[in-house]
């Protein structure tokens, strides 16, 4: 396993800063007010490689930099490819645009019937419900809106949105995201789950977050009451690599699941960040012992400046088979491109079944061995 999966080797504590209390390191707006969001401030902290540097001078022209201290812990400040490092430090790489990528890759904004509000699907609707994420993921398929570096200016229509939903009865379930949902202040967040529930036609709601991850402090007592009153509430969170698996979102994630909010992850798959079947085993490992039971891999989408992130498709094949029978079923994520242009996600996976007529199918196991079920 990479490494040891078991609780000891998790990160705890308040690493490099150890002079800052205990109340303020727990409190959700002293992590956000001390976030690193300049290149001077990076650098205090951390030795930067010309690669990064580079990329720092640029992000605020396309994505803006931001890590909270708790999140910042997590890196390696000896190591240039730590993953986690890769994923919330700017490289030069985010200035090079190709041919095939574009700063709205799977088509939100074609399918945007108010703003903020994404209608795609014949019965849920997505939500985007602010801009601002408490750090910022370097491929991020919104990058185009979150953090307004791109002078976006988005300004989402909550009352124009809710509107909609009412008005249109096929709408079961309401994905709220952003930017992170997670960001809005309880009483903006009370508000806005307590107008929901009251549309009859609206089922459930679904939160998508890394709030869990980047700031498990947001994770309050207060904050999972609201939930557990509006429910039912599902959420999804983004955590990547296993390093991110700590004893404070492990804690985080039991607060949600008291309060009666089921979990599951979506981690995206990234070239030297989680491209390994060893990698990926850890992450779906500690994410059952966390509560949380993983959802979707998706393929990196083909946003502005991701190249560098990118992994041939044959590379998510390979991790789906590399877990297909070796790991419990329950732990095994849905492989996932998001189609470029706005036609959804359409599942990716290995293939099973190797031959089939009106009588037979005949079918490979995880082990490569054959077998033929007749009909």
């Amino acid at each position: 396993m990479y490494p040891k999966d078991s609780l000891e080797n998790w990160f705890q504590g308040k690493g490099i800063w150890q002079d800052v209390s205990d109340q303020d390191w727990h409190n959700w707006g002293w992590q956000l007010k001390n976030r690193i969001t300049t290149l001077e401030k990076l650098e205090k902290y951390i030795d930067l490689t010309p690669e990064e540097r580079q990329g720092c001078e640029f992000a605020n022209t396309k994505l803006a930099l931001a890590i909270t201290p708790y999140f910042f812990n997590l890196i390696d400040r000896e190591n240039p490819e730590c993953p986690i490092r890769r994923q919330v430090i700017p490289r030069a790489g985010e200035m090079n645009t190709s041919a095939i990528e574009k700063l709205d890759p799977v088509g939100e904004e074609d399918s945007m019937v108010v703003p903020g509000l994404v209608h795609r699907y014949p019965d849920r609707v997505l939500f985007l419900v602010t801009d601002r994420c408490a750090a910022y993921c370097r491929y991020c398929t919104r990058s185009r809106l979150v953090s307004n570096a791109q002078d976006y200016n988005f300004h989402p229509k909550l009352d124009a949105g809710i509107k909609y939903i009412e008005e249109h009865p096929e709408i079961r379930d309401v994905l709220l995201s952003g930017g992170d949902p997670l960001l809005l202040s309880d009483n903006k967040l009370d508000t806005l789950l307590g107008r929901l529930k009251q549309i009859k036609h609206v089922e459930f709601v679904r939160i998508g977050s890394r709030i869990p991850i980047f700031l498990p402090q947001r994770i309050t007592p207060e904050l999972c009451d609201i939930l557990k009153k509006h429910g039912p509430i599902w959420m999804s969170i983004h955590v990547n690599h296993p390093k991110e698996c700590t004893h404070e979102l492990r804690s985080a994630c039991e607060r949600l699941s008291y309060a009666g909010v089921p979990l599951g992850n979506q981690s995206v798959l990234l070239k030297d960040v989680n491209d390994s079947v060893e990698i990926m085993k850890s992450l779906i490992h500690r994410l059952l012992m966390m509560r949380v039971r993983p959802y979707y891999l998706y393929q990196c989408d083909l946003v502005t400046g991701s190249e560098h992130f990118r992994t041939e498709v044959t590379k998510g094949l390979e991790i789906i088979e590399g877990l297909r029978g070796h790991t419990t079923g329950y732990a095994i994520p849905q492989y996932v491109i998001d189609a470029p242009g706005g036609g959804g996600k359409i599942p990716v996976n290995p293939q099973y079944v190797e031959k089939m007529d009106s009588k037979e199918v005949h079918l490979r196991n995880y082990a490569g061995e054959k077998y033929k079920y007749l009909f």
